[in-house]
């Protein structure tokens, strides 16, 4: 070993295996940065003297003279006011031609926040997507997921949520992203003239799947700085996790690790949660609300990625496509908002909750006319009424390219309530029924 300006060089490497390889050193620290023949690394065993580095793009071709040179530190993120509107890889470094970021050096995925210093989440998070604000709202400091099939349109589903959402800053964390859907997030940012308050950190499918495991981190460490030291409202947007998930399987399976339900590393539940526990509502103000993506393999909801997720999130929004309308629609059904009655009916009109109810009912009772009409049972006029109800109500508020205030949206649902549906049938409080049922 010798040292070079306070860097440790080794040469003799012991073992190498697909993803990482091993070699002695003393006084390395976990998740310390190293290079390894040139290439990044990073350190994710520790026994001892025997230390095992992740090679991001691959051991192939590494020899076992190859220089390794500890960088001393974990990887770190310059933050700064100067992050807004721009794009950056995995390790923080701009890849969108513009000039290196000036800022204070802080290093990435830090502990979160203690659940005693944190508030409980109290404020409104509008997206002007009705399947979500009308009847699963969002609060500042949750984590919540979609869980979408692959073919569904999730990222313009996310870009829509970025431009709406009432936030300060933006970040988004794209993990194993085509170059189509880089390229198709930038042009939305541009073109809206959003920019300024968004932050990308992307992960394309061309470059090593493992760097996909600095995206969330990077992500949140930007998003703490404009929270905790800004005061600022911020909104992450981590997608896709499932692509997290298979990359860190890549890396446990190379490691020899015994693997878990659906191949998945045992330590899965802690690697999320490690992420979603970031989402806090600080006392002085400033927030971190996380919005991930978790792609679903044909549909099973029950797979070890979506299972803990469940498990860690405040609910889940859940895309589905209506056969009836043919539009992808937040499926009121499966989609659950838990901290939702912490300001509905108290940030949003009073009417809220009860339209919210009574809607979710009517549609359910279309459901079963449904069922009904399948199974070549006769239908009442209720039946039919349903059903023509639940249409327009797919069309005109579950639909994800509905773009309107929650005002609106009461208004809307007030307004079908009216077109199929006596009083009674609605079954709301009285006092709402005579300020709200349309003339």
């Amino acid at each position: 070993m010798e040292t070079q300006g306070f860097k440790k060089i080794y040469t003799k490497i012991t073992q190498i295996t697909k993803a990482t390889c091993s070699l002695q050193a003393s006084g390395i620290g976990y998740e310390e940065m190293a290079t390894v023949n040139g290439r990044l690394a990073q350190v994710v065993k520790l026994q001892g003297d025997n230390v095992t580095l992740q090679i991001f793009s691959g051991t192939e071709g590494i020899p076992t003279n190859a220089e390794v040179v500890f960088l001393g530190r974990p990887p770190v993120l310059k933050v700064s006011d100067e992050l807004a509107g721009r794009f950056f890889n995995a390790y923080g470094e701009p890849i969108d031609g513009g000039p290196e970021v000036e800022g204070e050096v802080r290093e990435i995925g830090g502990p979160s926040v203690n659940p005693v210093r944190r508030k409980q989440p109290s404020e409104l998070i509008a997206t002007g997507i009705a399947g979500i604000d009308l009847n699963n709202t969002l609060v500042t400091g949750q984590k919540i997921p979609f869980f979408a099939d692959p073919d569904q349109p999730y990222n313009q589903v996310m870009a829509m949520v970025a431009l709406r959402a009432k936030a300060d800053k933006i970040i988004l964390g794209g993990m194993g992203l085509t170059n189509d859907d880089y390229l198709y997030y930038k042009n939305v940012f541009d073109n809206a003239g959003a920019l300024d308050r968004i932050i990308s950190f992307v992960n394309t499918t061309e470059n090593p799947p493992v760097e996909r495991l600095l995206v969330p981190d990077m992500a949140l460490t930007a998003a703490e700085y404009f929270a905790f030291d800004k005061k600022e409202t911020v909104l992450v947007l981590l997608t896709d996790m499932t692509l997290y998930a298979d990359a860190l399987s890549i890396v446990s399976n190379r490691m020899d690790q015994i693997p878990s339900k659906d191949s998945m590393p045992g330590s899965l539940y802690s690697d999320l949660a490690k992420i979603y526990e970031k989402a806090v509502q600080f006392p002085e103000g400033g927030s971190i609300t996380i919005i991930a993506v978790t792609t679903l393999s044909s549909g099973d909801i029950t797979h070890a990625i979506p299972d803990n997720t469940g498990y860690i999130t405040e609910g889940q929004l859940f895309l589905r496509r209506d056969s009836d309308i043919g539009k992808v629609i937040v499926d009121p059904f499966r989609s659950l908002s838990r901290l939702k009655q912490l300001v509905i009916g108290k940030q949003t009109r009073k009417d809220h909750p009860q339209v919210m109810n009574a809607a979710v009912r009517l549609y359910a009772d279309a459901a079963n006319a449904k069922t009904k009409l399948e199974n070549g049972f006769d239908l009442t006029d209720y039946d039919v009424r349903t059903m023509s109800f639940a249409r327009e109500y797919s069309n005109d508020l579950l639909a994800i390219d509905v773009n309107i205030d929650t005002t609106a949206m009461l208004d809307t649902a007030w307004d079908l309530f009216g077109k199929h549906f006596t009083k009674a049938e609605v079954g709301i409080k009285q006092e709402f029924v005579d300020s709200y049922w349309p003339e």
